[in-house]
């Protein structure tokens, strides 16, 4: 976008909606902030940026009240004040949405948002919440349906449901965690056209994102912190995004689509797959496609289109109502276990990586070592053989990088997201798969975290491996697919060579091919 087609809210115009100086917070020995000052400003949008663990969403959870400082102040509209909890942040008109949802997932969408809007009776308030609802739905150009229970909702609803609950509440002061990692290019377009307009009329915003093109478009200022510090605060017009890359992890990184040198025989054929679900809606209809050894497929396509029923048929989560799913020299898989299908060498890489991929309880050496215990691997359920899997584990944290880890006991929820990916990745690859499935890998990690897992899936991809990529994000299909698919409406609706122009692909997705 350029600089004359934003309508922006002038640079030095607003007065600070939020100033917050020397804070730091540690975590026993490790500083996750050092130090760190921050201002952000009554009517703009503020880009936070920074690697994964760079302390970019610890600051937010300052500000939201879900981290104490241990030192530092905070003033919102020029008051000095305490955050004690996220009740007071909110009575503060601070709002924040995320990057792993705070939902009930046996409530439907309007009974989450009514947890968290209140307001008299039950019935007054379902009728109060779903109208103001359905506006904050149309503002924003979304889509939900308020009656479906948030654990049938894909990752995309779900944090549009997120988005819509702070904005009823009244906030103010509007933190985004990745929000518009799930959405498409259209969809982001008008998100951001809306929070340009929430701006306009006195609210603010930060925007905390991996993607350097959403801040250099639509932010008024962007703020750039690495290993707990603020490193730089810039207008876009000062910078660009080679020089943000290196501000944020002090070295270049540039990433080109690589082809495969050569793509073999169909690997897993998917032949009339059809799904309805609890509630009676069609997820799936039809969907037919074959996975090539040696090639990464993409499958692009707004979220809710049947890309999650998809993954849960094909890794045996769910069973489909009709169609048939065969593996290379196994035959018909189709309603498997996911077990038996681990066990022929099909491997998935989950979208919801805290919620279905990694148990934050246990260690990390747990978590990596839970696919070989089933295998007997590390000896069987009752009697594991903890040694080795430790060193199994460390290993497998040396490999692939997994930073943050002091020790393999060390609870895998302490890992920062792009860490727990690697740690995902490094399991899912333990046994050299046939086949891996990943659905919005790089979703939420930084331009590094997502150079690493690409590589790893394009690794995977010259072993001959075939590899079903599903996402949401353009910019990743372009630079890795070697073919891609077009999902809408529980369909396949369109195939494509890599390579193809993003328009072409982007029509396809909203229907105008």
């Amino acid at each position: 976008m350029s600089q004359a087609a934003r309508s922006r809210a002038p640079a030095e115009a607003g007065a600070p909606a939020l100033r917050m100086k020397g804070i730091t917070k540690t975590f026993g020995d490790f500083v996750a902030l050092d130090e760190v000052d921050f201002d952000l400003r009554n009517g703009e949008i503020h880009a936070l940026l920074g690697e994964n663990g760079a302390g970019k969403s610890t600051l937010m959870n300052v500000v939201a009240g879900l981290y104490a400082p241990d030192h530092g102040d905070i003033e919102v509209q020029g008051t000095p004040v305490r955050i004690s909890g996220p009740q007071d942040a909110r009575l503060l008109g601070i709002g924040m949405v995320h990057q792993h949802y705070k939902l009930v997932g046996g409530f439907t969408a309007l009974e989450n948002i009514m947890l968290f809007n209140p307001r008299g009776s039950f019935r007054q308030s379902r009728t109060a919440v779903r109208t103001a609802a359905a506006d904050a739905a149309d503002k924003l150009g979304f889509r939900v349906d308020l009656d479906a229970r948030m654990d049938r909702l894909s990752v995309p609803e779900q944090q549009r449901v997120e988005i819509m609950k702070i904005l009823i509440a009244g906030a103010s002061i509007i933190i985004l965690d990745e929000p518009t990692a799930v959405l498409t290019d259209a969809e982001a377009q008008k998100f951001f056209a809306a929070m340009r307009g929430l701006a306009e009329i006195g609210n603010s915003v930060v925007l905390v994102t991996h993607r350097l093109s959403e801040a250099l478009s639509y932010a008024d200022r962007i703020t750039v912190m690495r290993g707990g510090r603020r490193i730089r605060t810039a207008h876009p017009e000062e910078v660009d995004a080679d020089t943000l890359t290196e501000l944020i992890v002090g070295t270049r990184i540039v990433e080109k689509p690589a082809p495969s040198e050569h793509v073999g025989a169909p690997v897993l054929t998917v032949s009339g797959l059809e799904l309805t679900d609890a509630g009676g809606v069609v997820r799936l209809r039809g969907v037919t496609l074959d996975l090539h050894a040696g090639e990464i497929y993409c499958l692009a396509g707004i979220g809710g289109n049947g890309q999650t029923e998809l993954v849960e048929a094909l890794t045996g989560l769910v069973p489909p109502d009709a169609g048939r799913i065969d593996l290379a020299g196994h035959g018909k898989v189709t309603g498997l276990p996911p077990d038996r299908l681990r066990r022929l060498g099909l491997a998935c890489i989950p979208s919801d990586r805290q919620g279905q991929a990694l148990a934050g309880d246990l260690t990390v050496a747990e978590n990596f070592a839970i696919g070989g215990v089933l295998a007997g691997r590390f000896g069987g359920a009752l009697a594991v053989r903890r040694k080795p899997m430790a060193e199994a584990a460390a290993a497998a944290v040396r490999d692939f990088e997994v930073m943050g880890v002091r020790s393999a006991r060390q609870k895998a929820g302490l890992l920062s997201g792009g860490n727990a990916q690697k740690l995902v990745i490094a399991r899912e690859f333990s046994g050299a798969p046939s086949v891996i499935v990943a659905h919005s890998p790089s979703r939420g990690l930084d331009v590094r975290a997502a150079a690493a897992v690409h590589g790893h899936l394009r690794a995977a991809r010259d072993r001959k491996a075939a590899v079903l990529l599903i996402s949401e994000d353009l910019d990743e299909v372009l630079l890795l697919a070697d073919r891609i698919g077009v999902m809408r409406s529980g369909r396949i609706v369109a195939e494509f060579p890599g390579g193809t122009d993003r328009r072409t692909i982007g029509r396809a997705m909203v229907g105008h091919d």
